[in-house]
């Protein structure tokens, strides 16, 4: 009993350590070709963003990440071939083992969390509505992070950071240094972007 006790505090720590450095990385590179993934392996960041690759390209590609000594987010949602679903995200932490999954899709960060991974739920704010559906459902599933889109909406991050225990990203039409830095001011811990001249 003590030993699996000890093997199950091991793998709490190792999840909260991922957590602790993407709070200490405020530019989250999204990589959707691989001219962008070989500039991005030469920058002095960690945890980088796939989309828009095919789900056959992913093996090939989280290897490379691990290579390069990198932590590997996935875009759910944009990998063609991949189910966005919970079984798709099983997929992606046993058998491509990624640090972690961003998605709409509250299954989808039920499971990051049973499985120890990072769990990043996404708002897209269209309106008042689509901000209370979405509230509620992070009241109800608690993930450890929210991405917030678009970037613009920085007031409602006040709001968001209030109703849950929720840390908050954001990403979308971000368009400059001045931006970013709005974003962390107003309570963000990062920001995502495609844009590669931000990313440092």
């Amino acid at each position: 009993m003590f030993f699996i006790e000890l093997f199950c505090f091991a793998i709490y720590f190792m999840w909260l350590g991922g957590i602790i450095m993407l709070n200490e990385q405020k530019v989250i590179p999204a990589i959707s070709n691989h001219q962008d993934l070989k500039k991005f392996f030469e920058l002095p960041l960690t945890y980088g963003i796939l989309m828009n690759f095919q789900l056959a390209q992913l093996p090939d590609l989280v290897k490379m990440m691990k290579e390069n000594k990198k932590k590997v987010l996935i875009h759910s949602e944009l990998i063609k071939g991949l189910s966005s679903d919970e079984f798709g995200a099983i997929h992606l932490i046993q058998t491509l083992g990624v640090d972690g999954i961003i998605s709409s899709k509250p299954k989808v960060i039920d499971v990051c969390k049973k499985r120890k991974v990072i769990g990043i739920f996404r708002f897209f704010l269209k309106d008042s509505v689509s901000l209370a559906q979405s509230l509620e459902m992070a009241k109800k599933i608690s993930p450890q992070f929210i991405e917030v889109l678009p970037a613009c909406c920085l007031e409602i991050v006040e709001r968001i950071k209030k109703e849950t225990s929720s840390e908050i990203l954001m990403g979308g039409l971000i368009g400059s240094k001045d931006q970013i830095k709005k974003c962390l001011n107003s309570g963000a811990i990062a920001v995502t972007t495609s844009n590669t001249s931000l990313w440092v």
